[in-house]
């Protein structure tokens, strides 16, 4: 037996076994340094009992916005809500399988399918009105015109 598989099988002496099937399963395969499975991250929605899956995002900056893209191929526009901010940006959406797999006939299953959401703070105040979104090759790109307001402002003191 290797040193991590020593520290694994401590790890669950001193723990009592592994508090959910999930940890069990990657700490053996860290273990076995073998693959394992992986399970989309989903959350439960507030207004529902589906599962929400976390939507992937990259935000950058060009001299004049914020960019926010997400790969969500498979997803109809019809789909999509896209809210905008002066400070926030939020996406759900839903993508829809076009026929059923049972679990058992997975090998992997790494893509979400179902409800997603995601809502990120943006690290500069933004122009909602003129915020425009296109969808693209599976893509969505989300333009967010900077403001430029000056957070400070000097104030020149009178003599009066």
């Amino acid at each position: 037996m290797d040193n991590s598989e020593e520290k694994f099988f401590e790890y669950l002496a001193k723990s009592g076994g592994a508090s959910n099937m999930e940890e069990y399963e990657a700490q053996l395969a860290k273990a076995a340094n073998t693959p394992v499975k992986e399970k989309p991250s989903a959350r439960h929605s507030e207004d529902s009992l589906q599962p929400e899956g976390q939507l992937t995002i990259d935000v950058y900056q060009t001299p004049s916005d914020i960019v926010v893209e997400s790969a969500i191929a498979g997803v109809d526009p019809e789909d999509l809500d896209v809210e905008v901010s002066s400070d926030s940006v939020s996406i759900r959406g839903q993508r829809q399988r076009e026929h059923e797999v049972s679990d058992e006939d997975y090998f992997y299953q790494e893509c979400y399918w179902g409800r997603f959401a995601r809502s990120v703070i943006l690290p500069q105040e933004i122009d909602p009105e003129n915020a425009s979104v296109s969808f693209k090759n599976g893509i969505l790109k989300i333009r967010l015109p900077k403001l430029n307001r000056r957070k400070t402002k000097k104030l020149q003191v009178r003599f009066e």
